[in-house]
């Protein structure tokens, strides 16, 4: 499915209004596109569930306060939003859950009392775990010093942008993205795992890049089932001497990755084992 398509389906609730496709709901002196100030977050629903919705909520709301933003609409309130856009599509869809807040006014900073919110729900197809291959970026994640690495805002992701442009330039889907101290720290888009002799590998949150909920959860999942994981500062060299290497994010969830560089892989147990986890706590109900 196309980003046009995409619009076409796409559900956005906006000021006690839910507005079909894609409403325009900020204009040129709009503080967000001007000067940056929109965070969001993504969840995802899928055969019937929606896993963790509620820590993805709570997410959006501590990324909102870190940029001095006015909580115009609550966790739970975001919640009960987002299940009510969700329940516009046929059961079962497979759907992209993003609340946004922004500043509508400010020079530079925001004006919190201009803050504005809306959710948008629509169809996003979960990608087949058929895997996909990665090399090491020349671009790097920043540290708190040199941007706003606590939240999930618009403003990192042209920095991921030119990362997978370049990746693809060279023949691969994605790039992994080091930390400025040469630790990796996630791929583009997701964090990112590896696995060598039965255990499983993760680079800890220093600063530079989100703790994934879909990231903190599998951590949960794999040490409740007895995989040891560790959490800890590593070595680009490390991926490519793997046993194996995957992802976890809210977009794909759990998905092997077959291609580190020009070695080839095979989606392995960790990683198989991590996704299968996964599948039962979402359909748990807890």
């Amino acid at each position: 499915m196309g980003w046009k398509e995409t619009y076409r389906t796409a559900r956005t609730g906006y000021q006690d209004k839910w507005h079909a496709g894609n409403p325009m709901l900020m204009g040129p002196m709009t503080h967000a596109p001007w000067l940056g100030s929109c965070v969001f977050d993504g969840s995802r629903a899928f055969e019937g569930v929606a896993p963790d919705l509620d820590l993805h909520c709570q997410r959006i709301v501590r990324s909102a306060e870190s940029f001095g933003l006015k909580i115009v609409k609550p966790a739970g309130e975001i919640e009960e939003l987002i299940r009510e856009g969700i329940s516009k599509f046929p059961k079962g869809a497979e759907l992209y859950l993003r609340p946004m807040f922004w500043a509508a006014d400010g020079f530079v900073d925001v004006d919190p009392d201009s803050t504005e919110f809306s959710v948008s729900v629509y169809d996003s197809p979960m990608p087949k775990p058929t895997g996909f291959s990665v090399t090491c970026s020349p671009f790097r994640r920043p540290s708190f010093e040199y941007a706003p690495t606590d939240a999930k805002a618009a403003c990192h992701y042209p920095n991921s942008a030119r990362a997978i442009r370049e990746a693809k330039s060279r023949g691969f889907d994605n790039a992994v993205m080091l930390d400025p101290l040469s630790n990796v720290a996630e791929l583009a888009t997701a964090n990112i795992w590896f696995a060598k002799d039965g255990e499983a590998h993760t680079p800890v949150p220093n600063g530079t890049f989100l703790n994934g909920v879909t990231r903190q959860r599998v951590i949960k999942l794999l040490r409740d089932a007895g995989v040891r994981v560790h959490e800890r500062s590593i070595r680009w060299q490390e991926f490519i001497d793997a046993d194996e290497v995957f992802s976890t994010g809210n977009y794909g969830k759990v998905v092997p990755i077959t291609k580190v560089e020009h070695r080839s892989l095979q989606p392995g147990p960790i990683m198989a084992r991590a996704r299968e986890l996964y599948w039962d706590y979402s359909h748990s109900g807890k």
